[in-house]
């Protein structure tokens, strides 16, 4: 009988954590195509003219999590959860880079998420405002900052989230609505 792929991502992991190059392999042929999507439905919602594709995003995610000693990833839920902060990072690093070549330019308007309406904010200072306000609100409420970090750097939809984090659907959207709110009253001040 066939182990199911989420079992036996935990396997890989647990593999490649033990020095198997050959599972690290398998790991990342199974989960590129998720990753890759995850990648297509954020960068989705950005500007037009982004520099990232989906496909420059994972590359670079895989470069991040392959590039040094395996990390000690508990299951396929932590996989994923570390994969959207890593591609928080990448994304935060790109915006930091593209505000760098362009101080004093102007700066096009657009939706970070157009999940629930949400459409706060401009492209590149203000991504590096919501990460700075993210972080702050990671320390009143971690799990639902944990929500939104799935939700919009990880692309993943309320299902999705709540597998990862072993919740329910309800608790993924409690979450959601309250760490909204809190955002979106900061960056409207």
């Amino acid at each position: 009988m066939d182990t199911p792929p989420s079992q036996q991502i935990t396997v890989w992991l647990a593999d490649w954590r033990r020095g198997d190059d050959r599972a690290r392999d398998q790991l990342f042929a199974l989960v590129h195509p998720q990753l890759r999507q995850m990648a297509a439905r954020f960068l989705h919602q950005e500007r037009g003219d982004h520099t990232l594709e989906p496909n420059a995003l994972v590359n670079e995610l895989c470069v991040r999590l392959l590039g040094g000693s395996p990390i000690t990833f508990q299951d396929r839920a932590h996989f994923f959860a570390i994969a959207a902060k890593t591609m928080r990072r990448i994304l935060i690093d790109h915006a930091r880079a593209r505000v760098a070549d362009k101080r004093g330019g102007v700066q096009e308007r657009v939706s970070l998420s157009v999940v629930d309406g949400w459409n706060p904010v401009t492209y590149n200072e203000d991504v590096l405002l919501l990460d700075e306000l993210l972080t702050k609100f990671e320390k009143a409420d971690p799990r639902a900052a944990k929500v939104v970090e799935l939700r919009f750097f990880g692309g993943l939809n309320e299902d999705e989230v709540a597998e990862v984090l072993g919740v329910s659907p309800i608790t993924v959207k409690r979450d959601w609505k309250v760490a909204r709110a809190w955002l979106v009253g900061r960056l409207r001040r």
